[in-house]
């Protein structure tokens, strides 16, 4: 495959993903903003999604207030932020639409569709709007395109680059939403076991899709360590960083064997190393090294490893 082509593929997969993960941003704002909490009220809140997204600053020269809409419109439809929904469903489109003759006719269509649809809502009037329908229209969407990659496409290094970006691009977000309930969103350390505690773990998981599937594997409780384990080390939650990981790792070997001795393994030694280092943990030994502090190492470590996948495959001349 070429690398032009497999690079669309992958940057296909990231940006669909990165837009949903936009839209589930929108979403936990909008759950915390029903229970302001601090001086400032909702927009703390806010801004702990911004700082999450790396977008503050980028905001802040172009809006200056932090207020409900204008985050939305930040986060959903501007084009000059490079992870608002509108500029990765656009930049997702036109990776396919670049690689057309490597997808089925199912998955353009499914892609073609959702930009389509984007487009008409971005000529409604805001007022008309609410965030609720801008996740659900975000989620809905991506969710269609996915199944179309998983229903139709040939097991081949298309789809182990497409399904790479996935969960690359997956495992980054639930870091960084863990990153914003931990480590940004609640305001004090008393907070800690507190119902609005709680309440913000509720959130998170709301977020993620993840409410239900959390209630079936701890039963009725809530707390902060077994969301956390949920989320980081629960093989059998779909977005949890050690599934994620397993994924990328099954690609990257995927990929590996296809390719034999002439294509770099470094992405896929580097993915194994990061894998194994997750599994020597346990809930405790995180929180005992502290969430914050492994979250972030766990994002450093994954832009590690989506560079080494640039510098193996994405990269040639071709």
């Amino acid at each position: 495959m070429l690398s032009r082509t497999a690079s669309n593929l992958f940057w296909m997969g990231r940006n669909l993903e990165r837009a949903e993960t936009a839209a589930r941003l929108l979403d936990v704002g909008q759950r915390i903003t029903l229970l302001p909490n601090t001086e400032l009220g909702y927009q703390n809140e806010w801004n702990s999604l911004l700082q999450a997204s790396g977008s503050s600053d980028l905001f802040r020269e172009k809006y200056g207030d932090i207020t409900q809409e204008n985050i939305e419109e930040f986060i959903f439809f501007d084009r000059a932020n490079p992870s608002s929904v509108a500029s990765c469903l656009e930049k997702a489109r036109e990776s396919g639409r670049i690689v057309r003759t490597a997808l089925t006719s199912q998955v353009w269509d499914a892609l073609n569709v959702s930009y389509q649809e984007l487009r008409k809502i971005e000529r409604l009037p805001r007022s008309k709007l609410d965030t609720a329908s801008l996740t659900d229209f975000t989620t809905g969407h991506t969710s269609t395109v996915r199944g179309a990659i998983n229903a139709t496409q040939l097991r081949n290094d298309g789809w182990h680059f497409m399904n790479l970006g996935y969960g690359l691009e997956r495992a980054d977000a639930t870091a960084r939403l863990l990153d914003v309930k931990y480590f940004v969103l609640l305001p004090r350390i008393e907070f800690v076991g507190s119902g609005l505690d709680t309440y913000q773990w509720q959130v998170i998981l709301r977020a993620l899709s993840a409410h239900r599937a959390y209630h079936w594997a701890y039963g009725g409780d809530i707390t902060a360590g077994q969301v956390a384990d949920f989320l980081i080390l629960n093989g059998e939650s779909p977005r949890a960083l050690i599934t994620s990981l397993y994924e990328t790792v099954w690609h990257l070997e995927g990929l590996a064997r296809r390719y034999g001795d002439g294509v770099p393994i470094s992405a896929r030694d580097k993915a194994r190393e990061v894998l194994t280092a997750l599994q020597a943990r346990d809930i405790e030994m995180i929180f005992d090294e502290g969430l914050h502090e492994f979250l972030s190492w766990f994002i450093r470590e994954l832009a590690e490893i989506s560079n080494l996948v640039h510098q193996d495959y994405l990269l040639g001349g071709a």
